[in-house]
This record gives C-alpha cells, structure tokens and sequence, in this order.
C-alpha cells in the first residue's frame, strides 16, 4: 500500500480539484464556446413555453390559423436551434475533455518516471495505474460533462425560477422554496459520498494491484499449486468492492429518489393552486400551461443534481489521489550548475560512502571507500545482504549517498547531469526486466541509433543469437517481462543490452547467475574482450565470475573489509574463502576457484 500520510496540513476537500482545473486554461476558449451554446440551447428550451403562452392566450383564443402558424413554426425553429447548439457543446466537450485527460495522464507519467526507486518500491503498482486510469477518467467526466452542468443546471435554474415569479410571484415563490429541502438533502449526501467515493477509488487500486500480481506470478502460482487460494483472496478483494459499489449505489438511489420527489410535490401543489387562480382570473390559461411547462424544465436540473454531486465528490477524491503523487518531489534531480558528462575516462571512487534506505533507519553501507582505475574490472563479493547490489545502484544514481560522495574522473556523480550520467553508464541487472515490444527495441532501449551491426555484436557477446531463430528475428515481440523466453535468454538479452555500443562505465549486477556453465564460459570468453578498455564493477555471486576482474572486493555488513586480487584474498583472508566456498557449494562447478 501506499504512504498516504505526507506530512501536510489538512486541505478543503476542493482544493487539489481546483489545482486540477488549471488544465482547462488552453481550453479557455473552448470552454466559453461550450459554455455559450449549451446556454444558447437552455434559451431556446426556454423561450418555448412563453411561445406556447403567446399561442393560447393569442391566436387559439382568438381563432387566428394564420397567427398560429407563425408561431408553430417560431417554435420549430427555436427547436432546430437547441438541437444544433446541442450538437456543437457535445462535440466541444468530447474533444476538450479528452485533450485535457491526455495532458494530465502525461504528466503524471513524466512524473512518475522522475521520482527515484524507492518511491516506488514503497507504492503498490495496481494504486499508481488505477490513478492514470481510472481517476483520470471521472476527472475528465466531471470537468467536461459535471462542471458544465452544474454550472447550466444551475443558471437555468435561476432563469426559470426568475421567469415563474414574474408570471406568477406567490406560485413562483412555492416553487423556489422548494430550493431549500434540496440544499439539505445534496450537503448531507455530499458528505456520506465523499467518503464511500475514496474508500471505494482506493479499493480498485488494491485490486488492480492484485491482478497484476497474480498475471505476473502465474507460473509460480500454477507450479505450487496455489490458483484456489489467489482466487479466494480475489473474490474477498471484489467482494468488498462490490460491497462498497453497492452502499455507493443505494445512496446514490435514495437522494435521487427524495430529490425526484421534492419537485413532484412542488408540481402538484402548483396544479391544483393554479387551477384556482385561472378560476379567479388571476392568471390565463395559457399563463399556467407555461408556468407549469416552465415548472417541468427543472425536473432534469434537479434530478441531476444527485448525478452531478456524486460526480463531484469522485471528482475530488480522484483529483486527491492524483495530486498525492504529483506532491512527492522527486529527490534525485540535477544539482544547480550540473554539467554533460565529458570524455570519460573511466576513473570511479567511492568516498566515505554510507546510505540508508529512506524510512528504515538501518544504515546499509558504512564509510565505504573505493577506487576503481580506467579499465580495470573490480569484482564486488559479499554474502547476501551485505549491500553489494545497492553500492552499485549509487553509480547510475538509481539512489543518492546518505553520506559521503560517488565521482566519476574527479566529479561527483551529483554534479552530472542524470540523462548525461546514465548515458555513460550501462547496467545489467541480476533481474532482467524485457519490455512488451521487438527484441531490437529491448536490446536498443539505451541506443535507439544502434544499427543492426552494433546489436549483432552485442549479442554475440552475450551469446544471444537464439534471437535469430524467433519467428521474425529481431522484430520478434516478446512477452510482458519476456516471460515467453527461459531465464536465461532473458538475461542474456539484458546482458547484450547494457554492452551495446561498449560503453565506458559498466554496472554489471550479477548478470550471469541464470546461465548454465557452458553458456556462461563463452560469455565470460567474450565480456573480457568488452571489458578490455572498460571501467566495470561487477556485483558476483558466483565465483566463476570472478575470474573476469582484475581486482576483488570483499564487502561485510555495508563495508570494504578486503581489497586485492583473487589470489590474494583466497590466500590471506578467511571471510573471502568462507564467502566463496558457500556459493560454491550451491554451484559445484565453481569449486575449482576457490581451492585452487
């Protein structure tokens, strides 16, 4: 689940909708066209029952054919009118409303993909995409269709009430007291919607959270035979969704239903008061017909105003979850005055180095010092645990030192520029992660000018040919994650991904621990011939992979405690042989390095 609790004061629940309404400005013009025909439209319903007036208290009284006709055919056209103002606010408000749904989802994406790692490793997939889908969309529902309403709605309302009291001032006032039971009935549902709106909204991203999770890790679920336990915490999942839906569903039908009754009884009232006052004289027949036509205009406006409030709250309650992320300042940024990354020359030190997990308080690296020369390969060991995977993350700056400082030829990493730095510097990961497009689009994400020359050496030398094989070769797509190819295609692929183009600085987080030892020595044969040249650290597990550094460094509870060659180590310090001897004992074949 997310951390929902930002340190802020409390705001009005309008306030981040207010924010969100920013994005109606490049619209303004758009939105006043809106605004005009959809008050055009309501003029010309209007101005309907006053004509009708004109035709019974005129010519049907009078019996004039030829007066009847001209304003039969005034009303037709007042119709004709109304329907094309009402085609052209649709049309406005369709394009607008997606225009601006559009521009807010891309800017919550651009968002996300600034804030660091550990954002979000602490945010729950299913919240973020249940937040650029789902709450865009009652967003864009509200501003285009909500707000319009609301706003005509509501000036038709005055309009009308205004035109009932010049007809008839004490059967016009009837009506708009009716006004006020309706303003007690919408502030009291307000409140009970708001609530049952966020916890609902918050319980589609923790469902949607659940299906991506049980899509991804649908082999391990099958293979340990787990589908009626997923399913049954999936029905509870919708179970209580579907709870919530409906508690929403029945507030939503009772105040419909009691603002549906509130006019009803105003019309009735109105009827049988009117029939008396045409008796008297004090008002004509066709005064009432379009006193009580009038009277029939306000059932849509108050019948939607359930609607309208409803969509408001979700409104609100959508554009609060939004703004939750928008908030969050990303904290790996560029440093005033951060410059390109020059010719680099490969020199890498850790100085000082400590970093503690954000919200854990547990430091994880302690006072880390190391030096890396151009071209040389340093093996980082340590047992599991002991910070290996996150003091390489510090390079690219997937995360920023608590402490001391990171430079590359004399520069903190901070001063450089991210997009320069993280052009300089490749990285392959222990986890591969493939995305749901061609084998060259994944091999090229870092280098979309790669030609098709560069990826063939890449894959040579991550002994990913295979791809050749796929039905259309490079142009194959590959699964969600690649889960259409084993382990370690995929992560030969990632391999050939990070060497592409032989970058200066190479990360390189265990990227052989899923290949089988015939595969990973002739990838081993053809890195070292990458490397040449090549400043690399390489985070080991398994000691085969030892072999391709130049120098080892042996990391225990967050610290360099040993510095030197294999040899060396093997030789002179016990925690490195007991380190080595444990993977070795997962992985026979690695025996060899660490007796010999």
């Amino acid at each position: 689940m997310h951390d929902g609790d930002d340190g802020q004061p409390a705001r009005h629940p309008l306030h981040n909708l207010w924010r969100v309404s920013r994005y109606l400005r490049p619209y303004t013009g758009s939105m006043i066209l809106l605004l005009l025909c959809a008050g055009g439209a309501t003029a010309a319903g209007i101005a309907v029952p006053m004509v009708v007036r004109r035709v019974i208290d005129g010519p049907v009284q009078d019996g004039d054919t030829e007066g009847v006709a001209l304003l039969g055919a005034l009303a037709l056209v007042l119709g004709v009118v109304e329907a094309a103002l009402i085609f052209v606010r649709r049309w406005v408000q369709s394009s607008t409303s997606l225009a601006m749904e559009t521009q807010i989802r891309d800017d919550l994406y651009a968002h996300m993909q600034r804030l660091p790692v550990a954002f979000h490793h602490r945010w729950q997939s299913g919240q973020l995409l249940s937040r650029v889908t789902t709450d865009l969309g009652v967003l864009r529902r509200f501003l285009s269709f909500g707000l319009v309403f609301l706003i005509v709605n509501s000036a038709t309302y005055v309009v009308v009430v205004a035109l009932l009291v010049h007809l008839h001032w004490p059967l016009g006032l009837i009506v708009a007291a009716s006004a006020v039971p309706l303003f007690l009935l919408s502030k009291r549902f307000t409140r009970d919607y708001l609530v049952a709106s966020r916890r609902m909204q918050d319980q589609l991203g923790d469902l949607a959270t659940l299906i991506e999770e049980s899509a991804q890790g649908l082999r391990t679920i099958k293979a340990f035979g787990r589908r009626s336990f997923m399913a049954e915490q999936f029905a509870a999942a919708a179970g209580t969704l579907r709870d919530t839906a409906v508690g929403k569903s029945v507030l939503v039908a009772r105040t419909s239903a009691r603002f549906e009754l509130v006019p009803n009884l105003a019309l009735a009232v109105v009827l049988v008061a009117g029939a008396v006052v045409v008796a008297d004289g004090g008002m004509t027949i066709g005064g009432l017909v379009a006193f009580v036509s009038l009277q029939l205009m306000l059932v849509w406006p108050v019948e939607s105003l359930g609607w309208i409030i409803a969509n408001g709250q979700e409104a609100m309650t959508a554009s609060d979850r939004i703004f939750e992320v928008l908030d969050i300042p990303p904290s790996i940024v560029d440093r005033p005055g951060a410059v390109a990354v020059g010719r680099v020359e490969g020199r890498l030190r850790f100085e000082n180095v400590g970093f503690t997990y954000p919200g854990t308080g547990q430091p994880v690296l302690c006072d880390v010092n190391l030096e890396i020369e151009p071209g040389e390969t340093l093996a980082l060991v340590g047992v599991t645990g002991s910070g290996k995977t996150t003091l390489a993350s510090l390079v690219p700056r997937l995360y920023d030192v608590t402490s001391g400082r990171v430079t590359l030829d004399g520069t903190d990493v901070r001063d450089l520029r991210l997009d320069s730095l993280r052009a300089a510097v490749a990285v392959a990961f222990e986890d591969p992660v493939l995305f749901s497009m061609s084998v060259r689009e994944n091999i090229a994400l870092g280098r979309p000018d790669a030609t098709d020359a560069d990826i063939g050496e890449a894959l040579a030398v991550a002994q990913a040919e295979f791809v050749y094989d796929l039905p259309w070769g490079l142009n194959t797509r590959i699964g969600e994650q690649g889960l259409s190819l084993s382990g370690g295609q995929r992560q030969r692929l990632a391999l050939a991904r990070a060497v592409l183009g032989r970058p200066r600085v190479l990360v390189l987080d265990d990227p052989l621990s899923a290949l089988d030892v015939h595969t990973e020595a002739l990838v081993e044969q053809a890195l070292a011939r990458v490397l040449t040249g090549s400043t690399a650290l390489l985070v080991v597990h398994r000691p085969s992979t030892v072999a391709l550094a130049d120098r080892v460094a042996l990391l225990e509870d967050g610290r360099i405690s040993a510095v030197g060659t294999h040899s060396e180590l093997l030789a002179t310090v016990p925690a490195y042989r007991a380190v080595l001897s444990a993977a070795a004992e997962q992985d026979p074949d690695d025996l060899g390095l660490v007796v010999g």
